[in-house]
Parts: C-alpha cells; structure tokens; sequence
C-alpha cells in the first residue's frame, strides 16, 4: 500500500507522521512500518526506548492479535521543520476491554520518514481512562469508541 508515493517528495513532514498513526489505526502496520526510518528511536516517556523499525515493529504487532486494536483522534497536530507535534486520544483495545488517554507526540521527519517518534502521556489520565473503560464493559454507552481515520492527511496514498 505505502509504496505508491515517493516519501520525499509527496508530503508535509505533519501528514507523514500523522499517516504513520493513521496506518497503525487502520490495522495497516505493514504500511505504516514503512513510513518508519530504519534507524527510527520510539519513546514512550516513563517506560521505555526502542531503536530500530524491527524492534518498533515488533512491539506494534501485539496489535495484530484479533482480541487487540488501536485508534486515534487527533486534537491538534502542528509542526516546525522536521518537528511535528500530535495532541491527540489513543485508544488501546483488549477484547470487551477499551481504554481511552489523552497523549502529546514529539515525531521527527526526515526525508519522508520518522525517524524519533516520543509519546508522553498522563499516568492519571491512563488511570481514568482504564476506569472508565472497566466501566464501559458493564454499562457501554460509558465510553463511545473512536472512529477509524480515513487517511485524509493522505489524500494521494496508493493513486
């Protein structure tokens, strides 16, 4: 799918980075791999630091488990040069488990492709919105699930 543009020429350094997400949402995490620098550096900050597209790949692919899903609903997304910053609602879902949190992202985009992707996040917020979600489980219209992107930041994507 991803290999019917030139990635250094057909995007804003913000729709590469917000395609990398929108990909992952889509279930596409073939296509959105291929968005990633092979030497691409993954921080979720407070937990951990990955380097290398098959290290980040591999973590992502606990998504492609049936029971297992990810969204996301962009809030705002700016960007300065190669910097792009995404606040955005990411999504983890695990079965009739479905967990809503608020996340501000830090990517680099060189070239085309990510090269630092950082995630920060609010351990409250994750707490609420694991709460919620075990709370959806009983009562669902608690929590409304998100949309999945229509890769809009991609109008030319594959054509």
């Amino acid at each position: 799918m991803a290999d019917a543009f030139d990635t250094e020429t057909d995007r804003t350094e913000a729709e590469v980075a917000r395609s990398f997400l929108e990909l992952f949402a889509l279930g596409d995490l073939d296509a959105a791999m291929e968005l990633a620098h092979p030497d691409i550096l993954y921080t979720n900050v407070g937990v951990s630091t990955i380097r290398g597209k098959a290290r980040v790949a591999k973590v992502l692919k606990v998504m492609e488990n049936p029971r297992a899903d990810f969204g996301v609903e962009f809030i705002n997304v700016t960007s300065d040069g190669p910097v792009v910053l995404t606040e955005r609602i990411d999504e983890l879902t695990f079965g009739r488990f479905s967990m809503q949190f608020w996340v501000c992202g830090r990517f680099e985009v060189e070239n085309g492709l990510v090269t630092v992707w950082r995630d920060y996040f609010d351990f409250f917020d994750m707490t609420k919105g694991a709460l919620r979600g075990l709370a959806a489980i009983a009562v669902p219209r608690l929590q409304r699930r998100l949309s999945k992107p229509t890769l809009t930041a991609i109008a030319p994507f594959g054509g």
